[in-house]
């Protein structure tokens, strides 16, 4: 059977624990998002706590991509 080549960022999930922490903590966020998109109507802390959010996981993700550079860029990719 062969081997198939794995993604860059399924790697990194399982071999840097910074980036394993990000990528839960960037779903974590997502998740909430998700909870509070299901409401039919969103209160003025709702839609304070929607962008709070947003912003938070957009910062995470760009905390991902700078680790995934990292990565990207070194010579000893595994």
């Amino acid at each position: 059977m062969a081997i198939l080549p794995q993604n860059p960022r399924e790697i990194l999930i399982q071999s840097d624990a910074e980036y394993q922490r990000l990528a839960q903590e960037h779903s974590r966020y997502e998740a909430e998002l998700e909870r509070l998109s299901k409401n039919p109507y969103l209160s003025s802390e709702d839609l304070q706590e929607e962008t709070k959010l947003k912003k938070l996981k957009l910062h995470v993700k760009d905390k991902m991509e700078r680790v995934f550079s990292r990565y990207a860029q070194s010579p000893n990719q595994t």
